[in-house]
This record gives C-alpha cells, structure tokens and sequence, in this order.
C-alpha cells in the first residue's frame, strides 16, 4: 500500500527523484555511494571508473570523500576519474579553471594517481580540439565505460556543458555557451565579459553510456529548472530532460531544490492532504488563479474539477472556504507596520503596544533597506517609531572601479582649493591607478581601494537612510567581519559577526526587528547575514527579558519576492510613497544604471523593486481585495 502511494504522489514525475531535508544529508548520502562503489571495485581488484562534476553543487561532496580517506582510511588507489567539462581557452592555473578547482577540492587531499585523472585540456589549438575529444572518448571506452556519473544542472537545464540544442547521442566536443550560464559564472570571472564563450564537454550521449547516473540539486534557485527535467516533456531546450530515458539515473535534491514538483508544491493534485490552515490558503489562492476567479467567486464546482474536491468536502461548502481565507489575507494587509495604537489588533499583523517602537532593520548590503522595505521604513519612522537601520557589510566589491578614482580625484581638487597639502594623496592616488591598471579579474583590491569603495557605499547608505528620515544617532555600520575579505569568496562566519550582532540588539533592545529573507540573493550574503541575526537573537532569548516581546520580519525585494500564501503582513504604498521610496533607493548611485553584480535579472534594483511591489498589490487585487498602487510584503519568523 506505501508503494502504491508514493508512486501516485510522483505520478507527474518521469524518472526517479529522492529528496533529503538539506544538501548536507544528500551530500554525504551521494559520497558514501561513491564510497562503497570503490570499495566493492577494489574487493574485485578492479578500477572504479567515475565521471566527475565541477561547481558549487558537488563541493560537500567532495569534502565528505576527503574525510572519508583522511579519517576512515578510504583509499583512491584504483579510481580513474573523467571530468565532464572545462572552458575554452582556459589554464589549469587560472582560478576559473576546472583543473585548479578539482586540485583544491578533491585530488590534492586524496592519495589517486595523477595519471588517473582526466579534465579536459582547455590549453588546446582550436584545431587539435576534434582529435583531442575523440581520444578523450576512446579512453573511456577503453576502460569499459564510466560506472558512475555525478552531474549537476544549470538553470538552462544543462548537464555538463550541454546547453539547450544538444543531441542526445552528442559525445565530447567543443560548445558555445548559453549567455545565462556564463551570466551565473559572471562572478567567478569579475563580470559576463570576462567568462569564455566556449567551453569542452563531453557529451549526452557519452553521459548515457554510465552504468548510474547520479544529479545533484540544491537550493530554491535550481526548482524551476528541476520541474522542467523531472516533469516536463522530454525538449532539446531542456537537455536535462533526455535523462528521463535513462533506466540508471537518479535525482538526488534537497528540499528546496524538490520544491516545485507537483508532490510538493500542488499536493492535492496527486493525494489526500492532511489540510492544515497554511495549505488550505495555498490551495484556495492556486484555485484562484488556476480559474481566473476572485476568491469569493470560487464555487464547488470549481474545486471539484481542479483536484480539490476532498478540501470541498471535509471543510465545505466552498463558500465558507473562500471567506475564512479571504478574510486571512484581508487582515494580512495594514498601514501600520509598527502596529496602530487603541486599535483591536486581534486581526492585524503588529501588535498595538507599545505605540512607539524600537525597530531595527538589518541591511545585508548598504542597499537593502531602501530597495526592499523602502516604503514600509519611510512610514514606521513618519509613525513616530523609534527606527534604528544597521548595514551588517560594507558592500565594498560591489563598487566600479572607475568610481574609485573618480572619488579621489574629487577629494584631491576639494583638498588643493582649500591650500591643503595633497602631495600623499596624490602618491596614493597614483598608486591605486596603476593597481587598477594592471588588475586582473577577480583580483583582490589594495585595501586603500577597498577602502574608498566602503566609503562610497557607506556614504550613499547615510544619504538614503536620511532621505528615509533617519537620525544621523540611529544609523549603524557593523562592517561584519566575515564578508570583509576584498574577494568573491567570504570567510567563514566566526563569533566575532555574533558578538557584534548581540551588542547591537542589546544596545538597541529592539520591539521589532527586521532582516533580509530573501536568499535567492546570487551572493550568498542574505542568507548569512539572515543566519548570524538568528543566532544572536537565539542566545539573547536565554538570559534577556525585552527578547521575548522581540518579533522578528522578514523582507524580501532585491532578488525575488514572497508567495502571496505566504506574506503575513502586507503594506500598501500609495503612489506617492512609490516615489519618495525610489528616491531613496537613488541614493545609491554606484548602484544605479548597471551594478557590478546584477544577478541574472538586468532591471535596475528600482526597477525590479517597484515591479515586484506592484505585482504583489495586482495578485491581491486579482483575489478579490482592494487595488493599491504597491505593496511590501513581510514574512513573521517565529523565535
């Protein structure tokens, strides 16, 4: 009977899928499968032969085959390995090159011999490139084929370097690569233009031919692609999807990544729910849209030819449905986001005492705040609360280098007007322009360079929180150590970045604290930053009393937004309040036009910022309720 449901549930699922809690769980399930694959190969005296993947995904993978060898004696003796891609033109010492990240992840802490290793030569004369794949092929072949195959997935649905167009019996050769998976290695590269356009993969085809095949995915970021791959039409648009004529591949996610499978994210569609008050309004508001209906219009009829019947059943009829989940989202909405003083607030989002609060908002990036919440922190402090903004990094290699000079050009004419001495200003000068000059990608910046990048930014957070009403007292700079390294890759978080929280909180004493809860952010930043609040908040909790009158919010803005089912507090702007929040958020003008770091969505960040609001506001009204011109939307996060 278990089997019969579980493959009802994965009905709308083409080929095997199992899901882990996180990636750490799935990692380490995925290294000790390779484990056991070498050690049962070395008990027969044979090879282990393995097709190997590169990036982000497979990384704890690899740290979990490290300690497996260092710890528990696990040995590489007898694996020949055989990696998927590299780019073109490319030096094994370059720090992009797939040859220096498998070194540093994997081979250079492993006892295998370097001649059973096998990356593809991104050194090659574009016409030794043909020969080169067909050896590159024949070795495999030789060696009777790959037992296993790791993959990931890229957001086109790539395996490998098969990008949209590949031929499923495609064997290794020379690729152009799609413009979004060299947008997503923009930042390894220091920007788009500086990733090749080429890279050498081996093929579907060659893919194929593995004994077991094994895909990895994590994070929400990769969902959307997941759908495609696991449940979608097999599509030369999405190569992914050739794997579903596989009889030996898996899929192994994490949650997030599994989040947008029929299973999960729809699970009426496919069994009985246990229907709890948070999936009912997710299903209602899904019904809503499915139809086209406001919810109040929704009627039995609908839910019974969508899939929905048993909810229409065991909580109908469909009327009394509609209106306790019409009414959720009705008092969802408030103009008060510190919440309205002599006022029932047994309805609303905020609690009505104290009338004046002490809000805190935390701002990964010196731009956060006003880009994402912009509109809901002009009004808490015209409401008379005591708002409090803290910048937890500086923001500092997110700043074009010609603003560098452009800065300290200003400050030495400023300087010389006024009869100063600019001699050492100058000299400094000097030696930051030719540091630029001579820069390479992905270079670390002389820390006077660093340097004037954080005072821009920090300059131009003043300048926004200001605009926003800010009391100059009331404006923090916590400059985190963690992110402080100059480079794309930041330090581990240490106790320090806790520390530096707690004190702020415990000078602060905030009634309300909001963070950063969108962790699409490409930089991983939020998602850090949102992790050391909720630790120091955590520790707090034990020894201070005002922590637990302490609600924390999450806002989401910058890189994606909440799902309407989701938003607990909904703040509507007015058009004029769009305005003075874009303003604010052009304050920010290092930041304006093109950042550094776009991401892969190209709007600029007020562009993105106001689409996304008025988008919010349109699905409310689409559901029935009032029309505003905008809406930030906040998720509670229960301590």
């Amino acid at each position: 009977m278990a089997r019969l449901n579980l493959l009802e549930e994965t009905r709308f699922e083409k080929l095997p899928v199992s899901v882990y809690p996180d990636e750490h769980i799935a990692s380490k399930t995925v290294a000790a499968r390779i484990a056991t694959l070498i050690k049962k190969k070395q008990e027969k005296g044979e090879n282990a032969v393995l097709g190997l993947a590169t990036g982000a995904t497979p990384i704890e993978v690899y740290e979990e085959l490290v300690r497996l060898h260092k710890e528990e004696g696990l040995s590489f003796q007898n694996v020949i390995t055989f990696n998927l891609d590299e780019y073109y033109p490319m030096q094994p010492d370059a720090k992009q090159s797939y040859v220096r990240f498998m070194d540093e992840n994997l081979f250079g802490h492993i006892d295998i011999k370097r001649e059973n290793i096998h990356i593809p030569d991104g050194t090659l004369a574009k016409e030794d490139i043909a020969d080169y794949c067909i050896a590159y092929e024949n070795k495999i072949g030789e060696l009777g084929g790959l037992d296993l195959q790791v993959l990931g997935i890229g957001r086109t649905g790539h395996i490998g370097f098969n990008e949209p167009g590949s031929a499923p019996n495609s064997g290794t050769r020379l690729v152009t690569l799609d413009d979004l998976t060299r947008r997503d290695a923009s930042r390894d590269f220091g920007g788009k233009e500086n990733v090749p356009t080429k890279a050498i993969t081996m093929g579907i085809g060659t893919i194929f031919k593995a004994r077991e095949i094994i895909l990895m995915a994590w994070s929400r970021k990769k969902a959307p692609i997941i759908r495609k791959a696991v449940e979608g039409e097999i599509s030369g648009n999405v190569p992914a999807t050739y794997l579903q004529l596989s009889e030996n591949v898996e899929f192994i996610l994490d949650e997030d990544a599994a989040s947008e499978l029929t299973r999960f994210n729809t699970p009426w569609l496919v069994k009985d729910c246990v229907w709890d008050k948070q999936l009912i309004k997710k299903a209602v508001i899904w019904l809503s849209s499915e139809v086209k209906k406001p919810i109040l219009k929704l009627t039995d009829e609908d839910y019974n030819n969508n899939g929905m019947a048993q909810l229409a059943t065991d909580f109908g009829p469909a009327y009394n449905i509609n209106i306790d989940v019409f009414n959720q989202l009705q008092h969802s909405i408030t103009g008060w986001p510190g919440g309205k003083p002599n006022a029932d607030d047994t309805q609303r989002p905020e609690r009505k005492e104290p009338a004046q609060k002490r809000s805190l908002i935390f701002s990964p990036h010196p731009d956060d705040d006003v880009i994402s919440m912009g509109g809901t922190f002009i009004r808490l402090v015209d409401q008379g609360h005591e708002v409090h903004v803290a910048y937890q990094t500086s923001g500092n290699t997110a700043v074009w280098d010609t603003d560098v000079l452009r800065y300290v050009e200003f400050a030495i004419d400023f300087n010389r007007s006024r009869g100063e001495n600019v001699e050492k200003l100058e000299a400094t000068y000097e030696k930051m322009r030719r540091s630029l000059e001579d820069k390479q990608p992905n270079d670390i910046d002389l820390q006077e360079i660093q340097d004037v990048k954080a005072f821009i930014r920090k300059s131009e957070a003043i300048a926004g929180a200001r605009f926003a009403g800010l009391k100059d007292k009331n404006i923090h700079f916590m400059a985190l150590p963690f992110y402080e390294t100059g480079k794309r890759v930041k330090n581990p978080v240490t106790e320090k970045d806790v520390k530096l929280t707690m004190e702020l909180l415990q000078q602060i004493k905030p009634h309300q604290v909001f963070a950063a809860g969108d962790f699409a952010d490409p930089h991983g930043t939020h998602i850090v930053c949102f992790r050391i609040i909720l630790e120091a908040l955590t520790r707090l909790r034990k020894t201070e009393e005002w922590t637990k009158d302490c609600w924390l919010w999450m806002y989401r803005g910058a890189w994606q937004e909440f799902e309407i089912h989701e938003i607990e507090m909904a703040v509507p702007l007015s058009p004029q309040e769009v305005q003075r929040k874009r303003k604010a958020i052009f304050q920010h003008q290092s930041q304006k036009d093109r950042p550094v770091f776009p991401g892969d969505d190209e709007r600029e960040f007020w562009v993105r910022a106001e689409e996304r609001n008025r988008e919010t506001a349109e699905a409310y009204d689409k559901l029935g309720l009032a029309n505003y011109e905008a809406m930030e939307a906040f998720v509670r996060w229960k301590l």
